[in-house]
């Protein structure tokens, strides 16, 4: 039986229905992450598991225990939360310990917990600042530890870096997969950076509308896409999708293309070529040099810009003419519905 099992959820927002019958298992110590664009569902997904929404239908079990009805308090979930959600007139050791001192633990044990917890979060210096004294990054780990030290059956996160400046969102997700590995904690995350559900999860749970589109590891999702949505949703730069017809000059390699479908090409499936070489033409309408790599737009005289990526650096500026080798056994195809017909 799964550590955590979701049977048929459903939430209504008056006659809206938000979540539409999830079903979905998580084994423990697991590290999910649900990702989707804005307004698919998964915050509220997240939502209705801590129990800051009531489930409308179906049932979840945790550890084999109904907790579809518990309030937030009775279900042995921490989360924490995109704003923090610190108390500003306590210290750090205050806000960690403070769930602790309401559950009336020993003073000598409050204060183990936080210690160990202060320790792996690199928090030691800062237990007794406030977090008007602490920089984003250290609020933030502030808000895990306070999770951490209530020692939770599964922990829950909602978007937790998205306040972060770029450079301390890269640095907090590799502590966040640390901290996973350390405390063997089962994991749920929510984000809309896809980026961040392909470098945390062992399974990456994909939402739009409510619903489940596909659930797998990341490079399951990237290698075999369910669906054209998945397909152009996970990888960055995002999957060249166009109309099969677009694309005459390959339809004996592409025969398996429904009619009316689509031919989906990862970036790196597209080689640069000198003018009149390849199986299309087409002009370079921008150059991305990114120093690993170089991503390169090209306009094939059909309103879809192409873009190629390549691990090695370009001479090519906007305007140049250039051949596109398209590499036809690594597409992916899809039907007029945006549903896998066959992949490269």
């Amino acid at each position: 039986m799964a550590f955590l099992q979701l049977r048929g959820v459903e939430k209504f927002f008056g006659q809206l229905r938000a979540i539409k019958g999830i079903e979905l298992a998580i084994e423990r110590g697991e590290f999910v992450v649900f990702v989707g664009p804005s307004g698919c569902g998964k915050s509220t997904l997240l939502r209705l598991i801590a129990g800051l929404e009531t489930i409308d239908r179906g049932t979840l079990e945790l550890d084999g225990r109904d907790i579809t009805r518990l309030p937030s308090s009775k279900r042995d979930l921490a989360m924490v939360f995109q704003s923090y959600a610190l108390y500003p007139h306590m210290s750090v050791f205050e806000n960690m310990s403070f769930a602790l001192k309401l559950a009336k633990e020993d003073p000598a044990v409050v204060r183990d917990k936080v210690e160990r917890a202060a320790k792996i979060l690199n928090l030691g210096p800062y237990l007794q600042r406030t977090p008007r004294e602490l920089s984003g990054g250290q609020r933030q780990r502030v808000a895990i530890g306070r999770a951490i030290v209530r020692a939770p059956k599964v922990f829950l996160f909602d978007e937790p870096l998205s306040n972060l400046d770029a450079a301390l969102r890269g640095q907090t997700r590799v502590e966040i997969a640390k901290l996973h590995r350390e405390l063997g904690a089962t994991t749920i995350y929510v984000t809309h950076d896809q980026v961040e559900a392909m470098t945390l999860a062992d399974r990456v749970v994909v939402l739009r509308d409510g619903q489940i589109e596909q659930v797998g590891t990341p490079l399951e999702l990237y290698d075999r896409p369910a669906n054209q949505f998945v397909a152009q949703f996970i990888g960055t730069p995002q999957m060249n999708v166009m109309a099969a017809s677009q694309l005459p000059q390959l339809q004996a390699a592409l025969s398996g293309v429904p009619a009316g479908g689509f031919v989906g090409l990862r970036p790196e499936s597209v080689a640069l070529k000198p003018a009149g070489a390849g199986q299309v033409q087409g002009t370079v309408e921008l150059v991305e040099a990114l120093g690993a790599e170089t991503l390169i737009y090209v306009n094939m005289g059909t309103g879809t810009p192409l873009v190629a990526r390549q691990n090695t650096r370009t001479s090519l500026h906007a305007g140049d003419r250039v051949g596109i080798e398209i590499d036809a056994a690594a597409a992916h195809l899809f039907d007029a519905q945006g549903r896998v017909a066959a992949h490269g």
